[in-house]
């Protein structure tokens, strides 16, 4: 809410370079909002695919969480006035990379009932036809 009204405030005063920085600055503060909020569903996406591949099965709940996922993936990552995506192809890699991590931890937490920690839970699957199979999803 102070951007908006600094923002306002700089156009009266007829400062265009000023509250054109600050525009640019709200641009980011929102394409970063935009790149949080996919992270986490990229995260509950890894953790379902992994835990598939890992137990080779499924259940409706795993198969509903990555529809929803990839759903709202989707929906956060279109622009909706202006067209184009958030996210380019490249960016999305490194956020499921990098959500990859989180969501290893946790399914080694749930996956056969948390028998294998992490790293022994990496040896029962392939990362990269999950990492595959997500990016695949997701665009």
């Amino acid at each position: 809410m102070e951007e908006l009204l600094a923002l306002r405030q700089y156009i009266e005063e007829k400062n265009y370079d000023r509250a054109l920085e600050l525009v640019a600055e709200l641009e980011e503060m929102s394409k970063e909002d935009k790149l949080n909020k996919i992270f986490s569903y990229a995260v509950i996406l890894l953790l379902h695919l992994i835990k598939q591949q890992a137990e080779k099965r499924t259940t409706r709940s795993w198969d509903f969480s990555i529809y929803n996922s990839i759903k709202e993936i989707k929906k956060i990552n279109k622009r909706r006035k202006s067209g184009g995506y958030y996210a380019t192809e490249e960016e999305l890699k490194e956020i499921l990379a990098d959500a990859f991590d989180t969501a290893i931890r946790k399914a080694s937490l749930e996956a056969f009932e948390g028998k294998y920690n992490p790293e022994e839970l990496m040896l029962k699957i392939d990362y990269d036809s999950i990492q595959s199979s997500a990016l695949k999803s997701i665009l």
